[in-house]
């Protein structure tokens, strides 16, 4: 879609739409570079103040997969006319602005307009060193990959919405997307972080093929090792989103399922994913520590996988 728009001849814009990456980066003279990014859904989940914490955890995490700090969001919001109630209201940007103060942004205002769905998010400003930054542009083969949530949020949220979501299913998942991605990105700070991205609306295969594709490499999976919430296996079959179809279709030849667990668990691979993990390619000299810190940080990361040579497969899951 974006084809037709011309490409950026700006030489302070570092960071555009053209690698598929997770937020624009804008250079100043001096000191450190803008990150600006922008992420709004409808609600994911019954409860507004959850939903409300749960999108703004989702708006700022693609700040943290470039490596940046968040410093301040404007509100995007869509409401009915009638048939919402002032305090639901309240409650969804009550969880929103918590979620914002833990993370040590400030809330500046925003913009609500009528709209018979509900939608919520907040566009996003932070700062980073231009020197530091992080892309998913960048993993080098030998890069050893992580990743700090597990997967099967887009499976939970469809169950969710048909009434078919076990509690103690849906509590994991809630509780690992109102989750910052700040510890995980700070227990990264100073290492040899090559790529990374969060993993979002294209599931874990869209944007790992997204960050092998810009990087110019191919990225090799273990299915065996990626986590996936318990209890959502069985959930699989009768939860299938649109999205998780439409990514099938989009991203199907970009990947090679080269196992049976990997064909088990496509369609988990494709499931569309809401306030999801980081997908990290740490230096092979830095894996031990990356690993210290994410278990000092109480950050469930898994390495899943680690980046070769490039091949006329962007993306191996075995």
């Amino acid at each position: 879609m974006l084809s037709d728009i011309p490409p950026q001849t700006d030489p302070r814009v570092l960071v555009d739409f053209r690698t598929a990456d997770d937020a624009g980066v804008y250079a100043w003279e001096a000191g450190p570079a803008l990150v600006q990014t922008v992420d709004f859904f409808t609600p994911i989940v019954d409860d507004p103040y959850l939903y409300g914490q749960i999108a703004a955890a989702n708006s700022l995490s693609d700040v943290y997969a470039m490596g940046g700090r968040p410093l301040t969001a404007l509100a995007i919001a869509a409401f009915p006319e009638v048939g919402l109630d002032t305090d639901t209201i309240r409650l969804i940007f009550k969880g929103g602005v918590d979620v914002l103060r833990d993370a040590g942004v400030a809330l500046l205002g925003g913009h609500t307009v009528r709209d018979r769905e509900i939608k919520f998010g907040y566009a996003v400003t932070g700062a980073v060193d231009p020197a530091k930054m992080w892309t998913n542009a960048g993993a080098r083969p030998g890069d050893v990959l992580f990743l700090t949530k597990p997967i099967g949020t887009g499976i939970v949220g469809t169950a969710i919405k048909f009434g078919r979501a076990p509690e103690a299913v849906v509590a994991q998942a809630v509780a690992s997307m109102r989750r910052l991605n700040k510890a995980a990105a700070e227990a990264l700070a100073d290492l040899p972080v090559h790529g990374c991205t969060d993993i979002t609306g294209f599931g874990l295969i869209g944007h790992a093929a997204e960050m092998a594709v810009a990087s110019g490499a191919t990225l090799e999976l273990d299915a065996a090792a990626i986590p996936v919430f318990d209890g959502v296996r069985p959930m699989v079959a009768a939860n299938r989103s649109g999205g998780l179809s439409s990514n099938r279709a989009h991203f199907a030849d970009r990947v090679r399922l080269a196992s049976p667990a990997a064909e088990a668990l496509a369609d988990l691979l494709f499931d569309p994913q809401t306030s999801g993990g980081l997908l990290v390619a740490v230096g092979p000299d830095a894996v031990d520590a990356a690993t210290s810190r994410f278990e000092a940080a109480g950050v469930p990361a898994v390495r899943i996988g680690r980046v070769r040579a490039p091949s006329e497969t962007a993306l191996v899951i075995r």
